[in-house]
């Protein structure tokens, strides 16, 4: 029987048992202090008993007629009536003068006049008023005796007033019952409280038991902890309420206890990133290029009750997903793709100069044949020569060789700068880096000096160089080149100088992803943005990489 009371109560929600744990404390309250409200209100009984017996008692021994009557040879025919009227004004059960032996002079009942007083009177007879408690002819009383002073403070008679403790107790029952009925109304409104606290808690928790709740915090726990997605919780005002460890380590936030409660845009995240965190409205795949990553970030508001658009809003669950592996992957397919683009268009032109070679000699015209055809050669093994001599990266000299082809077949020239110079590994930098870097900037500014071809012819200069600690890229166009305004949002995912506009078009990601592969190999980016008509015009950009190790040497 005692394992299944057991168990019925394991089952009990943590409303219920709030509910009974706060009936039994109001209760226990009620009665401890309804008892302790008893014993005060006894007490005060028995302590006004005495002040008014005490008081009636000093205020007869204190009268002139008590004094003239007892210089009568009997008092009493002059005292009795005195007394029982003094008696029946003020409510007293006994009012008894007797002489100092005790002879009494008065009682409340006629047949006792003359008898010996039953009780102490030596306090008296010394002179002082005492009282206390004393079952005398009327049973227990609480009583006063005071002494009567005549000629020289000799004291002359006694007067004795007491009280029954049978009235107190009446007295004490009456304040008893109004003291039931408050602890009773006391007692309902604590109930009534705490089913009312009970009722709430039963609809905060759904009526879960503890053990419930505890096992579901623990997979919830398990859960969030478990998904290798980030997970990020934020509250109605904004302010980050939760996040696991995958969050943690893409967003480069500190363990959970050092952001909770701060806003999302005051933990150090980029403004675009931080709006889509709060943002009231669902967003699904967003992209947003941080310092070292690509994020994926979907975000979904909830709302309280069935989650309906008219719920509450109540917060954010924000997912987060690295997709910048993806992204690089996505620029070497992309450059792959240029460099078979670039192989197309080649084969292309090969065949149309292999077509003419061929009908010059069916024409009869061997030398020209000849002379047309080592010119073309020469010419792309002197751009071959000069770029593999230059730049000593096989995956540098590849890539700008197909960007060469490409920006030839799209009507530009793309021309490496006299200063290059780089002999082997490109400073153990990765060389899928220097591909996002250098290729997403030669694209950017094929197209803008394709776009401001009709006011100088397109034009691209790549100059690579290797200096003892760094290594340097520049990218010079012949565009128009770009307002210093805005200068500041050119690595920003989404800014593009297309009139169709980024994100939504798939453009503007390629120099946000060059920005970030510089800044994840701790390098930095200037930009100039209009260059001198003697320099060839447009814009320039130049880029900064540290070096692992020394240029040409094999990364260890």
């Amino acid at each position: 029987m005692k394992a299944l009371a057991s168990a019925s109560i394991g089952r009990w929600s943590v409303a219920r048992r709030l509910l009974v744990l706060q009936a039994v404390v109001v209760g226990l309250l009620v009665v401890v202090g309804t008892a302790l409200a008893g014993l005060d209100a006894r007490r005060a009984a028995h302590d006004r008993a005495e002040q008014t017996v005490t008081a009636v008692a000093e205020s007869i021994a204190d009268s002139p007629a008590l004094r003239a009557a007892l210089e009568q040879p009997d008092p009493t025919p002059v005292l009795q009536p005195y007394t029982e009227l003094i008696r029946h004004d003020t409510g007293i059960d006994f009012i008894t003068i007797m002489a100092p032996d005790g002879t009494r002079y008065t009682h409340p009942e006629p047949a006792r006049i003359g008898g010996r007083f039953v009780g102490n009177t030596g306090p008296a007879l010394a002179g002082r008023t005492f009282s206390e408690t004393y079952t005398g002819t009327l049973g227990p009383s609480v009583r006063t005796v005071a002494p009567v002073f005549g000629d020289r403070n000799r004291v002359v008679a006694l007067v004795a007033v007491g009280i029954t403790v049978r009235e107190i107790s009446a007295e004490f029952r009456e304040r008893l019952a109004s003291l039931g009925l408050v602890a009773i109304a006391v007692l309902g409104v604590g109930i009534g409280g705490s089913y009312l606290i009970s009722a709430r808690l039963r609809r905060q928790t759904r009526g879960a038991a503890p053990d419930e709740l505890r096992e579901m915090f623990d997979y919830y726990e398990a859960i969030l902890h478990a998904v290798r997605e980030g997970l990020l919780l934020t509250d109605r005002e904004g302010r980050v309420v939760l996040y696991n460890d995958a969050a943690r380590d893409l967003l480069g936030l500190p363990p959970p206890g050092a952001v909770r409660g701060l806003p999302a845009d005051g933990i150090g995240l980029p403004d675009a990133l931080a709006a889509a965190l709060v943002s009231a409205e669902p967003r699904s795949d967003e992209i947003h290029v941080g310092d070292t990553r690509v994020l994926v970030v979907n975000t979904s508001p909830v709302r309280s009750g069935n989650g309906g658009s008219d719920g509450v809003y109540m917060g954010n669950v924000v997912t987060l997903r690295d997709h910048t592996e993806l992204q690089g992957l996505t620029g070497e397919l992309d450059t792959v793709r240029g460099f078979a683009e670039s192989l197309r268009s080649q084969a292309h032109e090969a065949a149309n100069r292999l077509h003419t070679v061929v009908s010059l000699v069916e024409l009869g015209r061997p030398e020209q044949a000849v002379e047309f055809a080592t010119s073309e050669l020469a010419a792309a093994q002197r751009l071959t020569d000069r770029v593999v001599g230059a730049v000593g990266e096989p995956v540098l000299a590849a890539l700008l060789l197909g960007k060469s082809a490409e920006a030839a077949e799209r009507g530009a020239e793309l021309d490496l700068g006299a200063g290059s110079a780089l002999d082997g590994p490109a400073g153990g930098i990765e060389p899928r880096d220097l591909v996002t870097i250098l290729g997403n900037l030669i694209d950017n500014a094929v197209d803008a000096a394709i776009a401001g071809a009709d006011r100088r012819p397109p034009r691209v200069t790549v100059t690579v160089r290797a200096e003892p600690d760094e290594l340097v890229l520049t990218v010079a166009d012949s565009g128009a080149g770009v307002d210093p305004a805005t200068v500041p949002d050119l690595f920003r995912r989404g800014w593009t100088t297309k009139g169709d506009g980024g994100d939504a078009a798939g453009r503007g990601l390629g120099l946000a992803l060059a920005g970030q592969a510089v800044r994840r190999n701790g390098g930095t980016i200037e930009v100039d943005g209009g260059r001198a008509e003697g320099d060839g015009g447009g814009a320039e950009f130049t880029v900064r990489l540290p070096v692992r190790v020394r240029t040409g040497e094999k990364v260890r």
